[in-house]
């Protein structure tokens, strides 16, 4: 366990934000040809490490979402969990590949693939082109111990443009109106969790009041919960902080848009969970309101769709695409991905019985976030695939953190499917 440990603070002090984990990708690549494997790279940059006369694949992803401080990362632990300090903690992905390197040290014959760039759309799964021997993946990108995932949702990111007309502004009194430092969190797995969304929140601040905007910018990431937004607001009336919003009035000569249209257009924006599915336990159909940017009028608005099955996902981006057009945004789709489609087999028992033996109790669960699996296993249809992992829990937020004990637990797991597939 304090080789998996170590491994995991080596891979801290290495940067690998998503799109910029080339130094990681070098030291995965050294690390499985010091250890006597075959190491392919793909053009999407995805790694696979193998043996020959692999049965099991073990899968993750090597980017991390980069909030706070990170890449410059400062761990601690408390408790039993480790965390980093005003950063997140990469935990997601990276506890898993703290794994699999312990695993090549003890030289097992598997297939480890390690993909690019999935936090910003699942890039290089989708881009996935290796010969595999495997018929059996473990993905290692869950974050609950003692289940068992075996199906996850689809999603699609939305993009509304419109250009508003710049005009200069007198006779009004200016004020940057900020939120800041709000909890943050994943936008599919947590988004049931009433986490406050700083876009909605500055919207509803405004809401009604007439007033002009000359700069706005708020969000982090697609996949994240907004914790920030910073605006240049002109009004009529006086504004005044609040508990979340804070409030400064400033001098200066700021070009502007007539605002109240966008702010109505954020605030009528059905954001969070829409639809749950009870079957499953877990929200059928969700969007987050992501990301917002103001450059000289030309506003651009990111939405993350999520569904657990292509009918719903196809319902939630037609009305927020229809929401943005009817206020005359232009509105485009991409990063789509497909949902996994819930599939117990023998190799998910033989998953669930390895977690038994170790947790004493397990459950089959599907996930309201987009994994890795149902992309590959559109790839590779005659792959089995299973996703389990540690307690991670607020990944893509500064409140990150990884439970050092179920890390041990999980890797136990790792270990008795292997030996039951040797």
């Amino acid at each position: 366990m304090s080789t998996i440990m170590e491994y995991f603070q080596q891979i801290t002090q290495i940067p690998h934000c998503s799109h910029e984990a080339d130094k990681l990708k070098t030291f995965l690549v050294d690390f499985g040809s010091s250890r006597g494997y075959s190491v392919q790279v793909d053009k999407a940059d995805n790694i696979l490490i193998k043996k020959p006369g692999a049965k099991i694949a073990l899968q993750a992803h090597y980017d991390m979402v980069c909030v706070g401080r990170a890449p410059r990362l400062e761990t601690t632990i408390k408790d039993g969990w480790m965390y980093a300090k005003e950063s997140s903690l990469g935990a997601d992905n990276g506890m898993a590949i703290a794994m699999m390197m312990a695993l090549m040290d003890e030289e097992k014959v598997c297939e480890f693939i390690f993909t690019a760039d999935e936090e910003v759309g699942l890039i290089g799964a989708d881009a996935l082109a290796f010969e595999l021997e495997s018929a059996y993946m473990l993905n290692l990108d869950s974050e609950d111990e003692a289940e068992v995932y075996i199906g996850c949702a689809g999603g699609v990111d939305i993009k509304a443009i419109k250009t508003y007309e710049m005009q200069s502004c007198h006779d009004m009194e200016f004020y940057e109106v900020s939120v800041s430092d709000l909890p943050g969190g994943h936008s599919g797995v947590e988004i049931h969790k009433e986490i406050p969304n700083a876009i909605k929140l500055f919207a509803a601040f405004l809401k009604d009041k007439p007033l002009k905007i000359a700069s706005l910018e708020g969000g982090e990431r697609i996949n994240s919960i907004p914790v920030n937004v910073k605006a240049v607001v002109a009004c009529k009336e006086a504004l005044q902080s609040t508990e979340c919003i804070k409030v400064k009035k400033i001098e200066g000569d700021f070009d502007v848009i007539d605002g109240n249209e966008l702010i109505s257009v954020l605030n009528g924006f059905k954001n969070g969970v829409l639809t749950f599915n009870d079957t499953l336990d877990v929200p059928d159909t969700s969007i987050n309101l992501a990301l917002i940017m103001m450059e000289e009028g030309r506003v651009t608005i990111e939405a993350s769709a999520r569904a657990m099955d292509a009918e719903g996902l196809e319902r939630v981006k037609n009305a927020a695409t229809a929401h943005f057009e009817k206020y005359g945004f232009s509105v485009t789709a991409h990063g789509k991905y497909p949902a996994w489609k819930p599939d117990i087999n023998d190799f998910s028992h033989l998953v669930n019985d390895a977690m038994i033996e170790v947790f004493g109790k397990s459950e089959f669960k599907a996930i309201h976030a987009g994994l890795e699996c149902a992309i590959i296993s559109e790839h590779y249809p005659k792959l089995k695939i299973t996703s389990i992992g540690p307690n991670i829990r607020s990944p893509h937020s500064k409140h990150e953190k990884v439970e050092i004990a179920s890390v041990k637990k999980i890797y136990e797991v790792v270990q008795k499917v292997l030996s039951a597939l040797s």
